[in-house]
């Protein structure tokens, strides 16, 4: 697994978690602004995804495959739904799911990095 795009997707989750609680304190149903950063986190994600999975196909590490590559699909998956959810409650509460769905991404790419450390 590739350090800086760990970092990269860290820090665009922490980027879309800040702008996400400045809209539910001002009380804002999900924004296009919203939407965009979604998709730029998941356009990432769906790299890391590729990438992982050539990274796990050429190491010698001992790392649990079938748990690596789920964590790496469910962590691509969470903000397509965040956004599938946010789109039919468009109130405050779809702000909400979405933020619910950026912290899945960063507590899966916690434990993704976790998984793939320990097989060193």
């Amino acid at each position: 697994m590739t350090p800086w795009l760990y970092g990269v997707i860290l820090a665009m989750c922490g980027v879309a978690a800040v702008l996400l609680v400045v809209d539910l304190v001002r009380d804002r149903a999900a924004q296009d602004s919203h939407f965009l950063t979604l998709a730029v986190l998941e356009v990432l994600l769906l790299v890391q995804l590729v990438w992982g999975c050539v990274a796990l196909a050429g190491t010698e590490r001992d790392v649990s495959a079938a748990t690596f590559v789920s964590y790496l699909v469910t962590a691509a998956l969470a903000p397509v739904a965040g956004a599938l959810f946010s789109l039919a409650e468009r109130s405050r509460v779809g702000t909400t799911i979405m933020l619910l769905a950026v912290g899945t991404v960063a507590g899966m790419e916690l434990r993704l990095g976790d998984i793939w450390s320990a097989g060193a």
